[in-house]
């Protein structure tokens, strides 16, 4: 019951009580807690690391995150005075924002991350062809966090191959699913 409960409630499931969180599978908890992906971003690019940021959100853009109201897909991370800044993330503001507030979808967002870790980054980026891109958007513990990937791009003969592979698991599925008919 509480699966149902969970799955029929547009709140992320770590906005929702404990006990219907405490209940999911990790699967479910983890596309639950999903907010924005960027699937551009893995046909692009090579993925080296991840890491977590947290993210520096006004309030109506919380509440915009909280509607599913984002998208990643021309976003792009700069380091900029040993800071971290997410640029081209777009967070559409709700019909409903304050009338006092002005929002603006394009702002420049900053993110957190410890020191250390930016410094190495910045020392991984200013070699050539590595770049930070975002991955994703999700939930954790009731803040939003922003997932970084530190990306090497794929040339034109790598995104043929991400194609073939893709399309050869699609014709394997569709084997597979006429078989057990």
């Amino acid at each position: 019951m509480a699966t149902k409960e969970a799955s029929t409630s547009k709140k992320p499931a770590a906005a929702s009580s404990g006990k219907s969180a405490s209940k999911l599978s990790p699967k479910a908890a983890a596309a639950a807690v999903r907010i924005a992906d960027n699937k551009k971003a893995s046909y692009n690019y090579h993925i080296e690391e991840r890491f977590e940021a947290g993210m520096v959100l006004e309030g109506w853009e919380v509440k915009s995150v909280r509607e599913g109201k984002v998208q990643l897909t021309d976003g792009y991370v700069v380091i900029r005075n040993g800071e971290m800044f997410i640029i081209g993330c777009q967070i559409n503001p709700l019909g409903t924002a304050s009338t006092h507030v002005r929002p603006d979808s394009i702002r420049t967002k900053k993110l957190l991350l410890h020191k250390e870790e930016i410094k190495r980054l910045m020392g991984k980026v200013e070699q050539k062809g590595f770049t930070l891109v975002p991955l994703n958007m999700h939930w954790k513990n009731g803040r939003v966090k922003c997932e970084v990937g530190l990306a090497k791009g794929k040339g034109e003969h790598d995104k043929r191959d991400t194609i073939k592979d893709r399309e050869g698991k699609r014709e394997v599925e569709r084997a597979m699913k006429s078989r057990n008919r």
